[in-house]
């Protein structure tokens, strides 16, 4: 896409969602850490399921340690992959205790250090607890950038890397929750929704779907 067709890509996403937000729901930096951990391999909705009731008894990792890996599990075992996940936030609540007291870093290194924390939950967290213009690449957004032709890549990192360079710097804050909502909902893995797309033209998909 040239430069002019990526201002409007993201001109029209934001007009249509002047403000868009995660779906994960969390009530502080370390909540959200907790979540968007157990959110891998899993749906979102799934994962406000099992920690809405978790939530209402943890918020600190110092409540998450009392709670104690068994306690853990009885909250998340709906959600794939709970036992190591489990050992992990129980991990990351000590680290969390023992070297920054108690409150989530706000350093990208550090939180890549954390049990279960890779670059796209750090990103995640670096985002939208705190504000940073970071993008997080998942599968949505993956599929999003290359099949449009706004950033095509390999691998995630390429995709965030040219993405940071392609971007305007007025759209990145928002820009990973635009494109993941995008994907999502219209731009569907199996069955993009082309007709109420409204990027469509934009779009260098070769087999666009066309209205029923």
């Amino acid at each position: 896409m040239t430069k002019a067709e990526i201002e409007r890509f993201f001109a029209r996403l934001q007009a249509q969602t002047p403000e868009p937000r995660g779906e994960l729901n969390w009530t502080n930096p370390y909540t959200l850490l907790v979540a968007v951990t157990l959110s891998a391999q899993a749906t979102d909705v799934g994962v406000n399921k099992a920690t809405e009731k978790l939530f209402q008894k943890v918020s600190t990792p110092a409540q998450m340690l009392a709670l104690g890996e068994a306690g853990l599990k009885d909250h998340i075992k709906t959600i794939g992959l709970f036992n190591s996940k489990a050992k992990n936030v129980i991990k990351m609540a000590d680290i969390l205790v023992r070297e920054h007291g108690g409150e989530v870093p706000r350093e990208r290194a550090a939180l890549e250090a954390l049990p279960g924390v890779g670059r796209k939950t750090a990103n995640v967290v670096l985002n939208i607890a705190f504000g940073e213009p970071t993008i997080a690449v998942d599968t949505h957004l993956f599929r999003v950038s290359n099949r449009t032709g706004l950033a095509p890549g390999k691998t995630p990192l390429a995709v965030e890397t040219k993405l940071e360079k392609k971007t305007p710097k007025h759209y990145l804050l928002h820009a990973h929750h635009w494109l993941i909502l995008h994907g999502r909902y219209v731009c569907k893995a199996r069955k993009p929704d082309c007709p109420v797309c409204v990027v469509s033209d934009l779009c260098k998909y070769k087999a666009k779907t066309v209205a029923a």
